[in-house]
């Protein structure tokens, strides 16, 4: 069964819970480190001979052209990530419009090829901005993997489906790809990615991905961020809450990544869209 690995590109202080101390306008004092990042996972995944899913914020393609140009020369698939790593729900409907569709148009230029997958930034679909769907319907994206069907404090709506399934909505319809979970009692085990992949031992990560294709038949959807294989990052300031999420395991997350590729077949989001 194929498994899609999707890379989250942003920078290390554009993470959600570092906002209070990295705002927006004072990103460009922060050194970059997204590019040196992204190619280290492009040369792992080429090693390891696997295609993923890039879905790139709008804010750093402006600055690294080259870099998404790169990704999609090298294969694989380039989807968006939005534009200013903002959280939808914090968003009026009309800025989230603007940033929307100006981010995958700069894409599009930038590759050549028409943009389908989209992910919200910290998975920020939730309950109170489903709104949002009916704007990427209507800017023509096939497919969404923002709904996370988990508790968390900043995103998750814990009854959503955790399979990939037909969302209808005023503008039409739109194919959603949760990120994975497994089902624990009355509750769902974020098991995808990201802190998760960094945080859980590397048997019980492969478990669940074993759990999720050969009991439940369904693929499993890993996501993970350029900053994540790069434990020499900049400290941000944070809450220790903020920082320990941050920070955990980051030494581990390349060989983690390495045994996964390894041991199961995985591709980019494209391959399970067109497989539905």
């Amino acid at each position: 069964m194929t498994n899609a690995i999707t890379i989250d590109v942003e920078d290390y202080f554009q993470v959600s819970a570092f906002e209070p101390y990295a705002t927006k306008k004072g990103w460009d004092r922060f050194e970059s480190r997204v590019e040196k990042n992204t190619e280290l996972l492009l040369d792992l995944l080429d090693d390891l001979q696997t295609q993923a899913t890039f879905f790139v914020l709008g804010w750093v393609a402006e600055r690294q052209p080259k870099l998404v140009k790169t990704i999609a020369r090298r294969g694989h698939e380039v989807a968006s990530h939005g534009y200013s790593h903002k959280r939808i729900y914090t968003q009026t409907p009309e800025v989230f419009k603007e940033e929307t569709l100006r981010s995958k148009k700069m894409l599009e230029d930038m590759i050549g090829q028409s943009v389908q997958g989209y992910r919200a930034a910290s998975y920020s679909i939730t309950a109170k901005s489903l709104w949002a769907l009916d704007i990427l319907i209507e800017a023509g994206f096939a497919y969404d993997s923002s709904i996370f069907p988990v508790w968390h404090d900043l995103y998750g709506i814990p009854d959503a489906d955790r399979f990939a399934h037909v969302i209808t909505r005023d503008a039409g319809t739109i194919q959603e790809y949760p990120l994975s979970t497994l089902k624990l009692g009355k509750m769902n085990l974020p098991v995808g990615g990201g802190g998760y992949l960094r945080l859980f031992p590397y048997p019980i990560t492969k478990w669940a991905i074993n759990h999720l294709n050969k009991k439940e038949k369904q693929p499993a959807i890993v996501y993970l961020h350029p900053w994540e294989v790069d434990p020499e990052q900049p400290r941000m300031e944070g809450s220790r809450l903020s920082k320990f999420r941050h920070y955990v395991n980051l030494r581990k997350t390349e060989d983690t990544l390495r045994k996964l590729l390894r041991e199961f077949q995985f591709g980019p989001m494209r391959l399970l869209n067109l497989a539905d």
